[in-house]
């Protein structure tokens, strides 16, 4: 699979604004702010990488539906489903 990003890159500290009370909260519930922030910009990188792909894509990705509707797939004689 390729990777979105060097996930052996080094840490950079930052400056981030977020709501007290859920700061407060998390900070209770002991949540490791820096994996959580990580995981979430990486599933947001994921999504919008993938949105951009299937957007450039779009059209050939129309253009082997139709070519696979008009003429079946080559498998199609053996799928038992």
């Amino acid at each position: 699979m390729l990777q979105l990003y060097d996930e052996t890159a080094s840490k950079k500290a930052t400056n981030l604004s977020i709501n007290s009370d859920l700061l407060s909260k998390a900070r209770e519930l002991k949540i490791n702010l820096s994996a959580t922030l990580e995981r979430a910009l990486a599933d947001e990188l994921r999504t919008t990488e993938r949105d951009k792909w299937l957007k450039s894509n779009k059209k050939a990705i129309e253009s082997l539906n139709e070519l696979a509707e008009r003429n079946g797939l080559f498998s199609d004689s053996y799928r038992n489903f």
